[in-house]
């Protein structure tokens, strides 16, 4: 993947995007990370799915990360664009559980069966 300003921009907004949404309704990076990989930067699913669980590396997901890194054609993971995602993914988090403990649970509930409709709903009516 070519590191353009856009691309790193989009990072920026993808690592922050995965980190507060986790943070304030504890859902997965993956959930996240991998539509809007392919989405926003055009990925293969495969690129995507590798590269979400490369940002979650270091807690979770070593030995997942060691396959898609070592399959096929030498890897499906970028390892710079997962360390600027990754260092956002934390700050991200830290930040979105400090919103969502100042909403009720009630709208933080409507906030996260949203999001994960429109999700859904993207995912299912694209290519």
């Amino acid at each position: 993947m070519k590191m353009t300003l856009t691309t790193v921009l989009f990072l920026i907004i993808i690592g922050l995007s995965a980190g507060i949404l986790s943070g304030l309704v504890g859902v997965g990076g993956g959930i996240i990370m991998v539509p809007l990989f392919v989405l926003f930067l055009g990925l293969t699913q495969y690129n995507a799915q590798g590269l979400s669980l490369a940002v979650m590396l270091p807690p979770v997901t070593f030995l997942a990360v060691y396959n898609y890194h070592t399959a096929g054609d030498g890897g499906n993971i970028d390892w710079r664009v997962a360390i600027i995602v990754s260092a956002l993914f934390i700050i991200g988090g830290f930040l979105g559980s400090k919103i969502a403990l100042q909403i009720d649970q009630k709208t933080l509930k409507r906030i996260f069966g949203f999001f994960m409709l429109v999700v859904a709903i993207k995912l299912i009516f694209t290519k």
